[in-house]
């Protein structure tokens, strides 16, 4: 059996703080995990559905993907396929070296005494985010680890490029599964995800069709480039309508990693042009709603009106209630573990307005800085000024 990833690229990938785990598999802290365990807020997940990002791990079961999407991360060294060729790692063996890797990643984190009560909560895992890099659907005993993950009372939310339709009509029931879907139109889609596959186009709508008979909660994320896939929400609306999902989420391309060597750093939209273009999303959307935002993260969340109940969203998880009856091995449905959203306002802010007058006022105090230490002093009257 073939390695999936050469020894240069795990070296690449160590020293961006990855932990490989096996031959496939991997782990890195999410940034909003430190900045949780710090005291400076959580992840959007936090505010859409309940999930505490000091507990939460973001792995992937394969580091392979059949897709070089232009806004990813990803570097072009990262191994790319079709089908998988490989060795396969115990599922076991995988949940047992994540989870002993993101304790030791998080080690570092145990100094902060004000907010030990986070760390100490941070070495009990409670969520997964199977969504780090590489396409994690395809690890042929992905189902044989979601069933680990619930019996040790683990959250899943599994996230998929959509090019896997047969594997998402046979994913072991999840807690949440995202479909990404990256352009409105057949040639924009080539585009932006660059794919292996030569029928990618109709592997996305037959995964968006299985999607829409998926028992689990579901989402789409659109993932918006400015001045290349923020357009037409009409065509963007039939996909939607094709995979029926519980949620939308519109966020926008972050330049970040290796993605800043493809796209310009102002295709990265502002979050008022992500809010913007939700709105006229959902226009040809009328079983959908906007919830709430996350304006850090510049994402916009939308569900189905089925979540609201007496002019109050219940878009947020049940944890305790999930592994109650995932384990009980009943039938149940995805509203039957539904918790009442805390907050679901909206800013209305206009973030490229306030990051250019911060600019300006910073631009001002140096002058000014500068101007004193010039001992440059202004004598102008007001009488002079008028």
């Amino acid at each position: 059996m073939l390695s999936m990833i050469t020894q240069n690229t795990k070296d690449e990938l160590k020293k961006q703080h990855y932990i490989i785990v096996g031959e496939h598999s991997a782990v890195k802290i999410c940034g909003w995990t430190k900045n949780m365990i710090k005291g400076f807020g959580s992840c959007y997940k936090f505010k859409f559905y309940g999930i505490r990002s000091n507990q939460c791990m973001q792995m992937t079961t394969s580091l392979s993907c059949a897709n070089r999407c232009i806004f990813c991360w990803r570097g072009y060294s990262a191994p790319v396929s079709k089908e998988w060729t490989y060795s396969i790692d115990n599922p076991e063996i995988i949940l047992k070296d994540s989870l002993l890797a993101q304790k030791k990643l998080l080690e570092g984190f145990g100094g902060q005494k004000k907010l030990k009560n986070l760390f100490e909560q941070s070495k009990t895992v409670k969520h997964v985010a199977l969504s780090l890099t590489g396409e994690p659907i395809t690890y042929p005993k992905i189902n044989e680890l979601i069933e680990l993950f619930n019996k040790e009372e683990i959250s899943t939310f599994m996230v998929t490029n959509a090019q896997y339709p047969e594997e998402i009509k046979n994913l072991s029931r999840v807690t949440q599964l995202y479909l990404s879907i990256d352009a409105p139109t057949k040639e924009l889609l080539k585009k932006i995800d660059a794919p292996l596959f030569n029928d990618y186009w109709e592997r996305m709508n037959k995964s968006l069709a299985y999607c829409s008979k998926k028992e689990d909660r579901t989402c789409i994320r659109l993932t918006l480039i400015k001045q290349l896939n923020d357009i037409m929400p009409e065509e963007y609306a039939k996909l939607i309508k094709i995979g029926n999902p519980d949620f939308i989420e519109v966020k926008a391309y972050m330049h970040i990693g290796a993605s800043r060597t493809r796209l310009k750093v102002d295709q990265m939209p502002w979050h008022e042009e992500v809010m913007k273009f939700t709105q006229s999303l959902i226009k040809y959307l009328p079983d959908y709603e906007i919830v709430t935002e996350h304006v850090p993260s510049r994402v916009v969340m939308c569900a189905k009106k089925k979540f609201k109940k007496n002019g109050k969203w219940y878009t947020w998880i049940d944890f305790e209630k999930w592994h109650k009856l995932i384990k009980s091995k009943k039938t149940f449905t995805k509203y039957d573990f539904l918790k009442r959203t805390p907050q679901t306002d909206l800013s209305g802010r206009n973030i490229q307005k306030e990051v250019e007058e911060k600019i300006k006022k910073k631009l001002i105090d140096k002058k000014n800085s500068q101007d004193k230490k010039n001992n440059i002093i202004d004598e102008t009257t007001e009488m002079e000024l008028q």
